[in-house]
């Protein structure tokens, strides 16, 4: 389904990806780790447009989607929850999550809103009862939900994910993770960014290590948990853990 070879992305003169070359299959969970700094979410913004490769490719589908522009990647099927989720505070739940649509026609918002609310409002239930809410009210936890929610209004084939647990409580991210998998149910494929080495690896089927720009190991996520060197420089104490004690 997607596909970057030997991807090099600048942040002016400065080199963030290093000849990164990886793979998403379809209805895969892919996890991308490493510390911070290591490139996951400039691979994110590589694959949506907000950065182009100077060189190597990044293809979606067969297609080169390398240097496109955001909206054309969002109408190829692509779709990027941010870091930090960027809602719009002041609007409600109804509103950020019809900007996740503003690509579609006329017609076709007709036709694939209630589609894709109902989507929405079956992944994430509480959304149905905040809908007149105003964003910046809700919780961590539900404003990430809606984030998601708000990237799923597109339709899109692919999800990039980036950080979804950063700075919720661990009930929350909890859920948030419980979540992902369901997504394949709806025909989504996952790529997830995530601090939380050994959630992302607890729930993903394959994943990359990141160092400096460059994927330094990669394998099935059930290799990777075991790895020594993965446990090491990544795991520490796991999430399941610090749920237990809350």
């Amino acid at each position: 389904m997607l596909i970057l070879r030997s991807a090099e992305t600048y942040y002016g003169n400065v080199q963030a990806l290093k000849g990164i070359s990886l793979h998403v299959n379809e209805g895969e969970i892919v996890a991308l780790i490493g510390a911070n700094g290591a490139g996951k979410t400039t691979t994110l913004r590589t694959i949506s447009g907000l950065l182009s490769p100077r060189r190597g490719s990044v293809t979606f589908r067969g297609r080169s989607i390398a240097g496109s522009a955001p909206e054309t990647i969002v109408r190829a099927g692509i779709s990027q929850v941010p870091e930090g989720r960027r809602l719009f505070a002041p609007l409600s739940v109804w509103d950020n999550l019809l900007l996740g649509a503003y690509h579609l026609s006329r017609r076709e918002k007709r036709s694939q809103m209630r589609e894709s609310l109902e989507r929405v409002y079956s992944l994430f239930p509480v959304l149905r009862e905040r809908t007149p809410q105003l964003a910046g009210t809700l919780s961590g936890g539900e404003q990430q939900m809606l984030a998601i929610g708000r990237a799923l209004m597109s339709q899109p084939q692919l999800l990039l994910l980036d950080e979804p647990s950063l700075g919720l409580a661990p009930r929350a991210a909890r859920a948030i993770f419980e979540a992902i998998p369901r997504f394949r149910s709806q025909g989504l494929t996952v790529l997830l960014v995530e601090q939380n080495a050994r959630a992302a690896l607890q729930i993903a089927d394959r994943a990359y290590v990141l160092e400096t720009g460059r994927v330094v190991m990669e394998g099935s996520a059930k290799e990777l948990l075991n790895q020594r060197e993965v446990q090491r420089a990544y795991l520490g104490r796991g999430y399941r853990q610090v749920w237990e004690e809350e």
